[in-house]
């Protein structure tokens, strides 16, 4: 069981949020229109009850909020992310673009926040579509009878269902993503077709409509301010955008395409987000305006017929109860697979990003554990919320508007270093209007972000003890010598190497012959044994793996070496490992630090100092097992 449970398993990265040379390795790159259906899965799935939403939450200006919602949609959401697409088009989404535009240490706490924010909107997909899944068979005229009053277990099989079809291993075919895809927006245009030539043959619901804004409304100012205080709460009508540009390795480019510049690819990953954003629009405008309409407002109500499956409710009554089994069907299967897209982009989460910090324990590699993690948080919001696809609606939306407002940050501050004056202002102008929705929406309904707090209070706790637990760890990709510390080591007389620990920054010949004094005195080296200065510069210590850059010179007598690297003790270890040859392994000398232990191993973790002898000492050993093949640290003072 233990070995089932830990094997590493290849599928998560493949199909959904496949990275580029795998997805390019694999032939899995498709059209865009393809793909676009693959990344529907989720934002059309949202029909099935975002008009039911809408209406619980604006009433009969239920339209009105709707056309807000798409205007948000096609002049903020789309040109952002379309601007994602350009400078992020390897799949790491926005997310990616705050970590290149920050650095150190506040860089990693964002996107770790970032991460906690993306798990709430994750999370509350699988749970959120399943409720709405089982909405649909409870309410269904031949099931009702029996599943009455057992939606939370009905939800609850589902989301089992889910897991156990990724515990066996979840190989995604883009294929399936299209047919639900159009098989369910047909269906969705058939009921909304159908009942737009309803309203067009009853002209007095139009008119009974208008006559209640009027009576409700005095002015059209007062319309449209009713419409954009409850535009936050249909913001989960915008979900989709950040799985957009993420599932982007897998559009097909053009020939001449590369690694660094791939234009077609980008060219087409900006169809994908325009097509999938105008035909959502239309079918939330128009969703909108007939269920309102033709909907009995005490059917939106909790516990009514059209609560969380408003359309599926007018595919029954005016379509007939075999076509709305058809179309329950549908919904059911694309809001199963929506949440199927959720849990592969929980999945991909952790290898994308917590490996590079070194926050991700060595099980997390595997699926296995993760996929039970993910399944028991949604168990247990799926129990918190009783499957109440209403009462989720406000963290759904929370976890969405902080990716959007994150993304938005990101472009403005990307367009304000590139000194593109009219494109920041616009994109700040977005960023204002996501940081509003955002507002509005924590201040009426904190729900979503208490989840989302936890989130993250759970994603920074694993992920600081993780970082502690593997600060042993070699942590360097490679070491790379320039031709001056080459020739330096060539011209080093004898072996073994011995090197001996100098702190940057005092590079005077007068200091180097103070320490080499100091050095012989304290761990007793011999007047007549050379040695060479082991310098090491910390570049980012929040790094966890980096590439370790040595260049020599001299000063005086004294040869020198200076390395870069995220940690003294890590990069000392990987120089010296890198150094070993056939004979005897290098050696280094070093003293005792000062300072108290506990400040000592704050510094390691956080500025990738502390207490250089035993911790390299300690890197060593684990590195190199046979200690005939270790390199020597000499400690002494």
């Amino acid at each position: 069981m233990s070995h089932w449970m830990v094997q590493e398993e290849t599928v998560p990265t493949e199909g959904f949020f496949e990275e580029v040379p795998a997805a390019q390795k694999h032939h899995h790159t498709q059209p865009w229109w393809r793909v676009m259906c693959l990344t529907g899965v989720d934002y059309f799935s949202t029909l099935g009850y975002q008009p039911g939403i809408a209406a619980l939450a604006a009433g009969a200006v239920a339209p009105f909020a709707t056309l807000v919602l798409v205007l948000v949609t096609l002049f903020g959401a789309l040109p952002m992310y379309r601007r994602v697409a350009a400078e992020s088009p390897h799949g790491d989404g926005s997310i990616s673009m705050l970590e290149r535009l920050l650095s150190y240490w506040p860089s990693k706490f964002l996107v770790l926040s970032l991460i906690g924010f993306v798990a709430t909107g994750f999370i509350i997909t699988i749970t959120l579509s399943a409720a709405d899944a089982a909405a649909h068979i409870v309410e269904n005229p031949f099931l009702k009878t029996a599943l009455e009053g057992h939606q939370v277990g009905v939800t609850l099989i589902l989301v089992l269902l889910l897991a156990a079809v990724f515990l066996k291993g979840f190989k995604e075919a883009i294929g399936i993503a299209v047919v639900l895809v159009v098989l369910y927006l047909t269906l969705s245009a058939v009921v909304i077709g159908q009942g737009l030539h309803q309203i067009a043959l009853q002209p007095q619901v139009l008119a009974d409509w208008t006559a209640q804004l009027g009576q409700t409304y005095r002015s059209p100012l007062a319309l449209l301010g009713a419409a954009l205080l409850v535009f936050p709460k249909l913001a989960l009508g915008l979900s989709g955008f950040e799985t957009g540009v993420v599932v982007m390795p897998l559009i097909k480019g053009d020939p001449e395409d590369t690694e660094a510049k791939p234009s077609g690819r980008i060219r087409n990953g900006k169809k994908l987000l325009t097509g999938a954003a105008l035909l959502m629009s239309v079918f939330l405008l128009t969703s909108s305006l007939v269920t309102t309409l033709l909907i009995p407002a005490g059917a939106f109500q909790p516990g009514g017929e059209a609560n969380g499956r408003a359309l599926a409710y007018l595919a029954h009554q005016n379509l007939g109860e075999r076509f709305g089994t058809l179309y329950d069907l549908s919904t059911i299967l694309i809001l199963w697979f929506a949440g199927a897209s959720a849990m592969a982009g929980l999945l991909n989460i952790v290898p994308r990003y917590l490996p590079r910090y070194g926050m991700a324990p060595d099980w997390a590699r595997a699926t296995r554990p993760l996929v039970l993690i993910y399944l028991t948080m949604s168990v247990v919001v799926t129990l918190a919320f009783r499957a109440s696809v209403d009462g989720q609606a406000a963290a759904y939306a929370t976890g969405v508007l902080a990716m959007m407002t994150s993304a938005a940050i990101a472009v403005t501050l990307s367009a304000v270093r590139r000194q593109q004056r009219r494109q920041a202002w616009a994109f700040g102008i977005i960023s204002v209007i996501f940081v509003y929705t955002s507002v509005v929406t924590l201040l009426s309904n904190p729900q979503g972000l208490y989840i989302a707090l936890l989130f993250i209070a759970l994603v920074l706790a694993v992920g600081m003890t993780s970082r502690i637990m593997r600060s042993f760890e070699l942590r360097v990709s490679s070491v790379q010598f320039d031709e001056a510390s080459q020739a330096l080591l060539k011209s080093f007389p004898i072996r073994p190497l011995r090197f001996v620990s100098h702190h940057p920054g005092r590079s005077s010949e007068a200091e180097y012959r103070k320490q080499e004094l100091r050095v012989r005195q304290m761990v007793h080296l011999p007047d007549q044994q050379p040695f060479i200065f082991l310098e090491v510069e910390i570049d980012d210590a929040s790094e966890f793996t980096d590439t370790v850059e040595v260049t020599g010179f001299q000063v005086g007598p004294f040869g020198v070496l200076r390395a870069r690297g995220s940690s003294v003790p890590n990069t000392i270890a990987a120089v010296m490992l890198h150094l070993r040859g056939k004979g005897a392994p290098p050696q280094v000398y070093m003293r005792w630090t000062e300072d108290s232990p506990l400040h000592l191993a704050l510094d390691f973790v956080i500025g990738g100092r502390g207490d250089v002898p035993p911790l390299t000492r300690e890197i060593l050993r684990r590195a190199e097992p046979d200690r005939d093949r270790r390199p020597i640290v000499h400690v002494g003072g």
